[in-house]
């Protein structure tokens, strides 16, 4: 007990770390510090505004993305969108009788036959049994069966 030092004091909180280097925040704090002999270093600091942390770079980066972009994927021809119309008419079916016979939605139908969807074999093999026409390959349109047997 009697190794104990009762003038010694301990701070914690802010006063524990008084040995913080300052930052001097304008060129007379910098030139006043010089004067005085005190160690000074100046640091550039990158990305500091939030508008200048890009710069140049973030500017070629996306320069890079647009010039890589992969192409959208092809529509359907017009002509199908056409074929299934009309077959679709010549069964006295709407789009949405269609739409329930394939087990897809109407609007997807519709997407079809404006010729704004992205082809789908399944749907358009599933077109094809339910309207009884050629959707793909080359005679689009025709009725659909093989040759003939002699």
């Amino acid at each position: 007990m009697g190794d104990q030092e009762w003038d010694s004091v301990t701070y914690i909180g802010q006063k524990a770390n008084s040995r913080h280097s300052n930052t001097a925040r304008s060129n007379s704090e910098i030139n006043a510090a010089r004067r005085s002999g005190g160690v000074v270093s100046t640091d550039k600091k990158y990305g500091a505004g939030a508008n200048k942390a890009l710069g140049t770079e973030g500017q070629r980066l996306a320069k890079i993305d647009r010039e890589n972009e992969v192409a959208p994927p092809p529509k359907i021809d017009f002509s199908v969108g056409k074929a299934i119309s009309k077959a679709r008419a010549e069964k006295g079916l709407t789009q949405k009788d269609l739409a329930v016979k394939v087990n897809e939605k109407s609007n997807i139908i519709n997407d079809y036959e404006m010729g704004r969807a992205v082809p789908n074999q399944q749907l358009l093999g599933k077109l094809e049994r339910s309207l009884g026409v050629k959707l793909r390959g080359k005679d689009i349109g025709s009725p659909l069966g093989g040759p003939k047997k002699k």
